[in-house]
């Protein structure tokens, strides 16, 4: 991981998320400075509600920041055109898509848009794309099914192809386990795991999972009620920074396993 990290894909400078009203800025989390390199795989954890969807849509500029910068290739986020932007980041959301009646090619095809001429033609090296993106993710037997014959897992393939077919240099998924059962969880995230070490690209995905985070990442982006860090998760357990999520009356983080446990 040493030369990879070494070429920041995203990176941020005292950033501040939150939102904004009239009378006041309401701030979630401040004083946020992570860097990602190309090639690694980045799970961003915390408990219910402490803003991890704010996070994700303020660092791909669908939320404005509070204060500070988000970078993407060294370029601040909010200096992109739509167009730009999409040729360096791709987004697969957890809101149901409403194009069920496509073809699991057909949706493959929509992340080829950023480059595609106005009538949305195909050229080879868009057909080429989408097939690459199908065969990385072990679906090529599925592109003519219908989408909405496939099941949840099947589904989050899909998505997740389409966002390689757009051929980014990062890739940002929030809860991409959300509605999977406990194999498809693990499998979702070794999946990414494995997408990052073969293409290069950077992948950022936010989960509850945090257990199968801390195994499969390369490193982890936690938020807590006073702060935001980043590191390797070796180093986040060492730092005693798992067993800060939550009350400890329930549930404790065990440093040795790595892993949450029921109290007795």
């Amino acid at each position: 991981m040493t030369g990879n990290s070494k070429h920041i894909i995203l990176k941020t400078e005292d950033l501040s998320i939150g939102y904004r009203s009239k009378h006041r800025d309401h701030t979630i989390s401040k004083d946020i400075n992570i860097a990602l390199g190309k090639g690694e795989l980045i799970g961003l954890v915390g408990g219910n509600g402490i803003g991890k969807s704010t996070m994700l849509r303020t660092l791909t500029n669908t939320q404005p920041a509070l204060s500070g910068q988000v970078f993407i290739n060294n370029k601040d986020v909010t200096i992109y055109d739509a167009l730009e932007l999409a040729q360096v980041l791709s987004i697969v959301f957890t809101e149901k898509i409403t194009s069920k009646n496509l073809s699991v090619f057909e949706l493959v095809a929509l992340g080829r848009q950023p480059y595609t001429n106005w009538i949305g033609t195909l050229s080879d090296l868009d057909l080429e794309k989408v097939m690459h993106a199908l065969q990385l993710t072990n679906i090529e037997d599925l592109k003519h099914k219908k989408c909405f014959e496939l099941s949840d897992g099947q589904l989050q393939k899909v998505m997740i192809s389409r966002a390689l077919a757009q051929d980014t240099d990062l890739i940002i998924l929030d809860e991409p386990t959300t509605h999977l059962d406990m194999y498809h969880k693990a499998y979702t995230l070794k999946l990414l795991q494995k997408l990052a070490k073969e293409t290069g690209k950077t992948i950022l995905f936010s989960s509850h999972e945090i257990d199968l985070a801390i195994q499969l990442c390369d490193k982890m982006i936690v938020m807590t009620p006073e702060n935001v860090v980043s590191d390797a998760p070796c180093n986040l357990i060492q730092q005693g920074v798992f067993s800060t999520l939550f009350p400890d009356d329930l549930i404790q983080f065990d440093p040795e396993t790595g892993s949450f446990r029921v109290n007795k």
